[in-house]
């Protein structure tokens, strides 16, 4: 699984700074990069995640559950979409994932944190851990 992130500000750019023309170029190359994973043979799954204000967060505190509504503070990353791979090896799906790195944005865009997706296997028998 190829995990992307963001927070919650970044959500807002994209929405609000961003010009339709930035917009079509990001979607432009994520339906290429979901199509070429297609043609291949190794593309499972994806998808996107809606911002954090919609989200909710349950924890547990004292014994009893406490919802917490977002967003949440604005350095607080959260998974922002994902894409499910079947292929040969783990280098491979980091290669994959690699291409994530010429992601189009605006030219005068500021990343307000370092840029990563995350890489894991999905658990199973392969892996030596069904759950």
């Amino acid at each position: 699984m190829i995990m992307m992130f963001g927070a919650q500000q970044d959500f807002d750019m994209l929405t609000g700074k961003w010009t339709a023309e930035d917009v079509g170029r990001l979607t432009t190359f994520m339906e290429k990069w979901n199509n070429d994973l297609v043609a291949s043979g190794e593309f499972v799954d994806a998808q996107g995640l809606s911002a954090p204000v919609h989200a909710r967060r349950v924890e547990l505190r004292d014994g009893a559950p406490v919802v917490t509504d977002g967003p949440y503070a604005e350095t607080q990353e959260v998974l922002a979409g994902y894409t499910i791979v079947e292929c040969e090896s783990f280098d491979r799906a980091t290669e994959i994932a690699a291409q994530l790195a010429n992601t189009p944005h605006p030219d005068d865009a500021a990343l307000t944190h370092e840029w990563h997706v995350d890489i894991r296997p999905i658990a199973g028998p392969e892996t030596g851990w069904e759950g």
